[in-house]
């Protein structure tokens, strides 16, 4: 019996229907165990040091005013999504599925050749298609943006660096791979766990009408390849270059980490780039012929020993 991606979780034996749904509750649990670990710790910070980080965390915390030009504010930020990967990963530990790779890809674990074959596709394309929209501003503005840095500039492109591939893989983990799972265990169709999960996606950015389209945009596309690759690799390789490349524009001035808002170009521009990437990582996969699905073989029948009469091989 094959089974593709969204309905991994089938694949286990002991699965039951419910066994998401605690699966879900337990990293739950655990992630807000994880925000408390690191919202006490600023909050410290707050009485202890009032004029310094203290005075960034106090803005986030108690007016929540979240402002990622501030080193402290945005490793805060990306920080209190990445422990969602742990949390997931945590719960499917005690509750399922196994193996819990599962969770990353039809082989049972991330594939990393796979996703490393992937790095030069999505840094073509979306680093393409940002020049591109800069191209396009510059023209609608009458000149290029600025280029300028500040004193945080090397400290703000390390935390990017360091956090960001966590941030975007945590969300993949949850949005692409428990959610689709969860929806693929119960609804066959893979259309169910591609659409399904998108509105969940799109409220967790506070971003404008156009800005939440651009983000569903995206939700669909990585949900599709995931389900057209057989895992999370390829998703993975285009939510981190997408972000870590938007967050690093931020400190050279040209990008403003705290907009909000989003714009029919830029959706637009969003489904083009996607378009392409998708079609680049679909030629990949045939050509190096990365699975598309899990075989499991139920109570496999061991072949019969050969009989052999010990006393005839004197």
């Amino acid at each position: 019996m094959t089974f593709a991606y969204h309905r991994l979780a089938r694949s286990w034996p002991s699965y039951r229907w419910w066994k998401p749904l605690v699966t879900g509750l337990i990293a739950l649990g655990f992630f807000l165990v994880f925000q408390v670990m690191l919202a006490v710790p600023a909050a410290i910070l707050v009485f202890v040091d009032p004029t310094g980080l203290g005075a960034d965390f106090r803005a986030m915390l108690l007016e929540g005013v979240i402002d990622l030009t501030i080193p402290a504010v945005l490793a805060f930020s990306l920080a209190s999504i990445a422990v969602m990967l742990p949390a997931i990963i945590l719960a499917a530990l005690i509750m399922g599925p196994r193996p819990v790779g599962l969770l990353s890809s039809v082989a049972g674990r991330l594939r990393w050749r796979w996703m490393l074959r992937l790095v030069v596709p999505g840094l073509v394309v979306f680093v393409g298609s940002f020049v591109l929209l800069a191209l396009l501003d510059s023209a609608l503005l009458g000149g290029p943006p600025a280029l300028r840095m500040g004193d945080d500039t090397v400290l703000m492109l390390a935390i990017i660096l360091l956090l960001v591939p966590l941030q975007a893989t945590a969300e993949e983990y949850v949005f692409r791979g428990y959610l689709m799972q969860l929806i693929g265990g119960w609804l066959k169709h893979p259309a169910w766990a591609i659409l399904l999960p998108v509105p969940l996606f799109m409220v967790g950015h506070l971003y404008d009408g156009w800005g939440l389209l651009d983000v569903g945009v995206f939700a669909v596309f990585a949900a599709w390849l995931t389900w057209r690759t057989g895992g999370l690799e390829a998703a993975i390789v285009a939510h981190v270059v997408n972000n870590a490349t938007l967050f690093a524009l931020g400190p050279f001035g040209l990008y403003d980490a705290n907009s909000q808002q989003g714009s029919p170009l830029g959706v637009a521009l969003t489904a083009v780039t996607l378009g392409l990437y998708s079609w680049w990582v679909v030629v990949l996969q045939r050509r190096h012929g990365v699975e598309r699905v899990r075989l499991f073989v139920e109570n496999p029948v061991e072949p019969a020993p050969s009989i052999v009469d010990n006393h005839s091989q004197a």
